[in-house]
Parts: C-alpha cells; structure tokens; sequence
C-alpha cells in the first residue's frame, strides 16, 4: 500500500512520499486520517487536484508562494498541505523540530515569503517565549486554525507584530478555504435552514474512503455538508460552533462555544473547553473543563452576565493541561470519560 494510503510516516517521509505523488502522471488520491476530536477517524480521499487547488488559492490569498515553516504533524491536513504548498513553490519545507529554535528556523526558509501553520494552543504557547514571538513576526503570515481562537490570544500575537489568518476548514476541504471569515477564490459558503454551514469548490474530497454511504450524508449535489453552524454577514462566514455543541440541558438549547469563549475572557481562566455530558435529571449538563482558578459559582455568574443563567455550567472540572490529541487539537472524547 502507498505511505499516502493512507498518509503515514514522520516528517521527512511525508514530505518525499508527497513530491513523487505531486510528479506523478495521475496518481490515485492520497488518504488523509481525520483526528477524531469529536468520534470515530474518517480516512478522507483527496485528489491532486483538490489538494494543489487548495495550495493554490491560500498563497493566491497571502500575497503570494513562500517557504513554509513545518510545526504540525505532516500526517494531519493541516500539516499536509504546509509540504505540498512548500513543494509547489519550489521551496523545501521547513522542519522546525529539526532545528535550535524558531529564530533558526526562519533563518533557514530562507529570504523570500515565509509562512508558517499552527494550532491556538501551539500560539499560545509560543507568546509566552520572546524569541519564538519574534520569530514569528518576521514571518509574512501565520495561519491559525484547528480550533476556536480566543480573541486575547490573537490580540496578542498582532500586538507583537505577527500577522495572524484565522482558517476555517477541515480534511473534507483539503484544509482549511474560508481566511478570516472570507471564502478563498473559488469557494462558495452557503447556510441550510437550520444555520448549518455548507461548502463547494475544487479543493472538496472524493469520499471517505470505504464508506459510500458516510460520504453520500455529506457530499450532496456538489455541497459538502459540515458539522458546523455559521452566520453569514455581507458575505463573511463566522463559526458559531459544532452541531453536536448545542447542548439540549433542561429543555433549554445550550451553544457551548459562545459559553467557552465567555470563560475564556475570564482572568482566571487560562484555557477551557465546554461540552455536554448525559445527566439524568437535565438530560445534558453543560461542563466547563478549564485549566486556571474559577469555582462554579463563579463561572455560573460570569456566564450569566451576557448570557441567560440557563446556559452557565452546572460542573467545572479543573486541570493542570488540556488533554490533547497528536494533531493539537483538545481531545474531546477523554474529557467526556473526565466528566
């Protein structure tokens, strides 16, 4: 079986494994593996076609092609495309684990447009560090993605001069193809009646890989149908949040995003995460996970200053660190198993 079938090996595999199916005459589509942050792995088929289209219209929307810096799995979407969009360029990418520091390497992607992919809790990280922050700065754009961004976090990063585009996408859409609320050429964002978001252009997938019917839920009349809610203003999208985060919890429907995002604004609070977990008397409870010093009754009262008392958490769970998945993101399934 191919190493892009599905996309498997460390970083310098990934990436040779990636340049003899981008010189291919017509290679077979690569398989990706989804995180499985919110359930069971897909393995997600994308053609050349919708990955280089996808490359394409991002350095298309950033100014133009450029090194890019390699922080995440090469195995995920996400990273994937950091290799392809590098390649494509003519660049070699660059492994940052395979250097001293981040000041290195940047150094190293050379003098031209450099550009670089992380996840919220890798940023986050990375800010409370002064030379990684100006490292960072001298690259042309850092794409933020994989999760929600607080706005303090960005609000930091652009203080400190890095410009920061938030990504919203997924594997299905061989990464990410709405920047900062704006579709990428080619892109069309669409709403159903129930607010939930729909996507189409060349970068879609295939299929998920040995499941016709999985994929016939989703891939409709050309539209890919996510799992997501959104609002749409003048034609720029914003995520509310995940289908399955509005929580039914005593009859009253729960948005655990914009609960998260209130908590986040909290001095205390130093990262969280909202979700639903089954309760017999509520039928769900809403849960903040969160990793800093708030009580319950304090983060009852602080959501419920802009939100109704009835969508405050009934349980907080303090932790030294957010469980996380190999990719980054918050791993979802273990914070249930914690509630």
């Amino acid at each position: 079986m191919s190493p892009l079938r599905p996309v498997r090996g460390d970083h310098r595999a990934v990436i040779e494994s990636v340049r003899a199916w981008l010189a291919e005459a017509d290679p077979e589509p690569l398989v990706v593996e989804t995180s499985g942050s919110t359930g069971e792995p897909k393995g997600v088929e994308l053609s050349r076609p919708a990955v280089v289209a996808s490359a394409t219209a991002t350095h298309a929307r950033l100014g133009g092609a450029g090194s890019w810096l390699l922080a995440l799995p090469a195995t995920y979407v996400a990273g994937l495309q950091v290799v392809v969009r590098s390649l494509l360029a003519g660049a070699e990418p660059v492994v940052v684990d395979e250097h001293d520091s981040w000041s290195a390497a940047v150094d190293a992607a050379g003098p031209g447009r450099r550009y670089a992919s992380l996840v919220p809790t890798q940023l986050a990280r990375l800010l409370s560090d002064a030379d990684a922050t100006r490292a960072l700065s001298r690259l042309d754009a850092l794409l933020l993605g994989g999760g929600p961004i607080d706005r303090g976090l960005r609000r930091r990063a652009e203080d400190a001069g890095v410009r920061v585009v938030a990504t919203y996408g997924g594997s299905e859409t061989a990464g990410g193809c709405v920047y900062d609320g704006v579709p990428l050429d080619g892109v069309d964002v669409d709403l159903e009646a129930d607010g939930r978001i729909r996507l189409s252009g060349p970068m879609l997938f295939d299929g998920y890989e040995g499941e016709p019917e999985r994929t016939a839920e989703v891939l409709v009349d050309g539209w890919f149908r996510t799992s997501d809610l959104g609002r749409l203003t003048e034609g720029r999208l914003e995520v509310l949040g995940r289908i399955d985060d509005v929580v039914l919890s005593g009859g009253v429907n729960v948005p655990t995003p914009a609960v998260a995002r209130r908590l986040r604004e909290h001095l205390g609070v130093e990262a969280v995460e909202v979700l639903g977990v089954p309760d017999e008397t509520w039928g769900e409870r809403v849960v903040a996970f969160l990793v800093g010093d708030l009580s319950l009754d304090d983060a009852r009262d602080w959501v419920s200053v802009v939100h109704p008392r009835e969508w405050a958490p009934r349980q907080v769970v303090t932790l030294d660190a957010l469980p996380l998945l190999a990719n980054g993101k918050v791993d979802r399934t273990r914070l249930r198993e914690l509630a």
